[in-house]
């Protein structure tokens, strides 16, 4: 069920901004409801050397887990694509793409440096999602369970860090955030609708994937 699209008056008041449609970001003529086509910075500039950082961490680790499971869901694509399965991979890795597609724009846009282990996540995340494939439908639904349980408690922890710091003066970015957790814990439990615990070792193929989830998190922030 899509969501409802929350608005919110931009400063000119004769436009009406919908920041939870990041998909086709856009502002709206009250007047006559035309799509204007304009581009809204979603950072305010940072106040200081020590809101950079913090902002450059976030959205490098965010970057990179996108870009992370952009990569699984093609493994998992390149061994289940042409299954009953491949038609339900796909739609979460089209949403995924959106993410991913997302926060390049932003990295551009405030000038943020990708992690340098972008080529390790690639060939790593397409291996994840491969082998987990290998398992069966089961075990690409496991580690869709896996690692996007962890996506989301990571968001989690970014969206509280945030509303602690200064929701308002964060607002765009803590919309985009809650949006793509959403979509991940749609993921998760897409997954455990599709017999995710049935896979033989679901409890031990879970830990370790979330443990190499933690530790590429705990890297990328810093690399």
């Amino acid at each position: 069920m899509q969501r409802a699209a929350k608005c919110a008056l931009r400063p000119d008041l004769s436009l009406v901004f919908c920041p939870s449609s990041v998909r086709n970001c856009r502002a709206v003529n009250r007047v006559n409801g035309s799509v204007l086509c304009r581009r809204y910075s979603v950072l305010p500039p940072p106040r200081d050397e020590e809101e950079k950082a913090m902002l450059d961490r976030m959205l490098r680790v965010d970057h990179a887990g996108e870009y992370g499971a952009n990569r699984i869901y093609a493994g998992q694509m390149a061994v289940l694509g042409r299954t009953q399965t491949g038609p339900l991979i796909q739609h979460m890795w089209d949403q995924e793409k959106i993410h991913l597609e997302k926060f390049n724009e932003i990295l551009g846009e405030h000038r943020v440096r990708p992690t340098l282990l972008l080529p390790l996540w690639n060939v790593a995340g397409f291996a994840l999602g491969a082998c987990t494939a290998l398992l069966g439908k089961e075990g690409a639904m496991a580690c869709t369970v896996a690692v996007e349980e962890s996506i989301s408690e990571h968001y989690n922890s970014q969206i509280r860090t945030l509303m602690e710091t200064d929701p308002e003066r964060y607002t765009e970015l803590l919309q985009i955030i809650k949006e793509f957790r959403d979509d991940e814990i749609e993921h998760h439990d897409t997954g455990l609708e599709h017999d995710a615990e049935s896979v033989p070792g679901y409890f031990l193929l879970k830990t370790a994937i979330q443990i190499g989830c933690k530790a590429a998190i705990y890297i990328s922030q810093r690399i």
